[in-house]
């Protein structure tokens, strides 16, 4: 619906009032009324983290609430006011609650089963039929979702340069220029406490059991970064083996030194033999490209009793014979 009737404009409101206090408990900010004939019989801001309940949705709470206050676990005749279209949960608690409207505000493009990406209240073969009205003050229940994000990322990069602070000899690349990058769901482990660094911050994923019985290092060549091996992974990883995967100080995600002549083969077998004996990395298999392959080969003829093999790829592009 494009405008809100005026009693779910008045009702949603108090919805937001509720998201308001989640957002201030630090919690996602949604929140939720049930009403029955004019009077709120129950009312939910979220709370799972607070609560350690992943059941603690504003609509579950709620419906809670307003089960307590009506002796009756059937909701006959009420309707939910949610800030956020609910998720699959909240919506069957509601149609199981025979809840008589739902009433949200913002959509949810990626949980939300009120027609977003299901649409659970469309089943007709369901016992009971909750109807379901749409875009209630949307713009200000978005609002205070994207609001709360942003102050929760500005904190987290807060947090992060206080952690690893950006060196005045270095540049770094915003987190928002790797966001959502196909197959790459690894969260980087950041590594700027070995000594060779000097503070330098290192992009680091490391994923798998750490007591796997192989463990490989993956790095990149000079005109690369981590991501190179983005569809390797997962096979490796289904394996049951554990992947260690550095971005080069320099490249990708890691801190990216201001002077060239800070570069140098010498300083990253450097870092990468503090890495391998940092992180205790045992049975490993080096998978190289290019500079990758020739740093890793000298990291593993210093440390020879944590390698177990290699795989090497463009590793000595000059002995290769020109084509005819």
């Amino acid at each position: 619906m494009n405008a809100a009737r005026p009693d779910h404009a008045h009702w949603m409101r108090h919805a937001l009032r509720l998201a308001q206090q989640a957002a201030a408990a630090g919690e996602v900010p949604v929140g939720a009324v049930v009403v029955k004939d004019g009077q709120i019989v129950g009312e939910g801001a979220n709370a799972p983290l607070g609560s350690g309940d992943p059941t603690a949705h504003a609509e579950i709470l709620a419906l809670r609430d307003a089960a307590r206050r009506l002796g009756n676990y059937r909701l006959d005749g009420c309707t939910l006011y949610v800030t956020l279209e609910p998720c699959t949960m909240c919506s069957g608690a509601m149609l199981h609650a025979r809840v008589e409207a739902v009433v949200y505000g913002a959509a949810e493009p990626k949980t939300g089963a009120a027609g977003s990406v299901l649409d659970v209240f469309g089943y007709l073969a369901i016992n009971h039929q909750t109807r379901v009205e749409r875009g209630v003050l949307a713009p200000e229940c978005a609002a205070v979702l994207a609001q709360f994000f942003q102050q929760r990322r500005a904190q987290h990069k807060a947090v992060a340069l206080a952690k690893h602070p950006l060196k005045d000899t270095a540049l770094r690349h915003p987190d928002r220029a790797f966001a959502d990058l196909p197959h790459w769901p690894y969260a980087p482990q950041w590594r700027s406490d070995l000594p060779s660094l000097a503070g330098l911050r290192m992009a680091v994923v490391d994923e798998g059991p750490h007591d796997a019985p192989v463990t490989w290092l993956c790095l990149h060549g000079a005109a690369s970064w981590g991501y190179a091996f983005a569809h390797g992974l997962p096979g490796l990883l289904r394996a049951g083996h554990r992947v260690v995967v550095p971005d080069l100080p320099g490249f990708g995600r890691s801190d990216q030194p201001k002077r060239e002549q800070t570069h140098s083969a010498a300083w990253h077998v450097q870092v990468l033999q503090e890495l391998v004996e940092h992180l205790d990395l045992r049975q490993v298999v080096l998978l190289g490209a290019g500079d990758g392959a020739r740093l890793g080969l000298a990291v593993a003829q210093d440390l020879p009793e944590r390698w177990r093999g290699g795989w090497l790829m463009d590793a000595w592009p000059d002995a290769c014979p020109p084509p005819a």
